[in-house]
């Protein structure tokens, strides 16, 4: 059982930590949401090949995946607060060079600079949050956490269809909503925890700290990618016309900010691990579905609200899961590695699942996702029993 971590604050204290770094993470969510569709519908305008557009969606993840292991030492040498509000200054600066710049070659470079610099407030804000949130009531802190995060994601799109792409605005709203979010954890800056990476594991041996919660982060990266980028085609080619394909995207996004505070109850009522199964369970049966009712608008949107609350879910409660297994030491490198997991979930999810869909579009992309989560519930059943067996000996 993790060390407690919150024995320095006082409750009003807790409170005001917590609720620093969740408002902050809506605005670390926003220009994410901003950054993928702007360039991708720029690249267009300026007609670029696929592959380029594929190519500057992708810098992103390489970005992450590439600095998270050194995140936990830069963490340890300068501190949670300067690292995050350095991480913040560099995306705004990015946004900045995206707007003076019309050369395809700097914007995905700026692209991958940006969210490296996204990653430090990132994975500092889930350290921070399970570090200084109780057990009791760790669930729903974290399902807040992650609501607000995926809030400012979704915003992303919505504004850009306001704004456009050609003019400064976006870019003056992506500068402002990543330099607004310093603002909490600035105010809150006492109120930080102490997040020293203690651990003498390395961000590899973290995966095997919390079997589950890792499976969880990977299961979760597959669905959510999965699910946002192609079930609009798998709603087409079911004969749903191609305005109630994307209002059924809307209505999944909802799902999933509208349940993960049920779900983060739900984890701190039950077993989490058994939770997590039980997740898995009700998507498959979901997923199962989702053809046979995709016809009907009423039917078609419940399911796909349910399932927008389960693919974001499984992100929520391996977060939860990480925190309730990891002594604190071990929070910044067993974070790190739990997001990494998710990404790379949500570069692998995508690409079996569209391949899938070239054979069956409907059928193969049900398929895919179904198999995935199946794979993930064996994989986490063995290593669950095999860490437990360590921790007994």
């Amino acid at each position: 059982m993790p060390a407690d971590t919150t024995a320095g604050l006082s409750r009003s204290d807790r409170a005001k930590s917590l609720t620093a770094v969740i408002l902050s993470a809506f605005g670390v969510g926003i220009p994410f949401g901003i950054g993928y569709p702007l360039v991708s519908l720029v690249f267009e305008s300026w007609q670029q090949p696929n592959w380029v557009i594929g190519l500057a969606g992708a810098a992103p993840s390489v970005a992450t995946l590439l600095l998270l292991p050194l995140v936990p030492s830069v963490l340890s040498r300068i501190g949670a607060v300067p690292a995050m509000a350095i991480g913040c200054l560099i995306s705004a600066a990015g946004f900045i060079g995206l707007y003076l710049s019309r050369d395809v070659t700097v914007w995905i470079a700026l692209r991958f600079i940006m969210s490296a610099g996204l990653t430090l407030p990132w994975l500092i804000g889930e350290t921070w949050i399970n570090t200084v949130t109780t057990e009791t009531t760790r669930g729903r802190i974290v399902s807040l956490y992650a609501a607000s995060f995926f809030l400012g994601f979704a915003v992303g799109p919505p504004i850009l269809q306001l704004t456009g792409t050609t003019g400064p605005l976006p870019y003056l709203i992506g500068v402002f909503s990543t330099l607004i979010s310093i603002l909490p954890i600035l105010l809150a800056r006492r109120l930080a925890p102490d997040m020293i990476n203690k651990s003498a594991a390395g961000v590899r041996k973290a995966f095997a700290l919390v079997p589950v919660g890792m499976t969880a982060a990977f299961l979760g990266g597959v669905l959510e990618m999965s699910h946002f980028s192609l079930l609009a085609n798998v709603a087409i080619a079911s004969g749903v016309s191609g305005e109630r394909s994307l209002q059924l995207l809307t209505v999944l996004l909802v799902g999933g900010l509208t349940l993960q505070f049920f779900i983060g109850w739900l984890a701190d009522k039950v077993s989490r691990s058994g939770l997590a199964f039980a997740l898995s369970l009700a998507f498959i049966a979901l997923a199962a579905a989702l053809p046979l009712c995709l016809q009907s608008p009423a039917a078609g949107a419940v399911v796909v609200f349910l399932l927008g609350g389960i693919v974001i879910g499984f992100y929520t409660l391996g977060l939860v899961i990480v925190g309730e297994q990891v002594d604190a030491g071990d929070l910044a490198v067993a974070n790190a590695a739990f997001i990494m997991t998710y990404q790379v979930g949500g570069i692998i999810g995508p690409g079996v699942a569209g391949l899938a869909m070239t054979v069956a579009p409907v059928e193969g992309f049900v398929a895919t996702v179904i198999g995935f989560t199946i794979l993930a519930m064996i994989r986490a059943a063995r290593l669950n029993r095999r860490r437990s067996r360590q921790r007994a000996a």
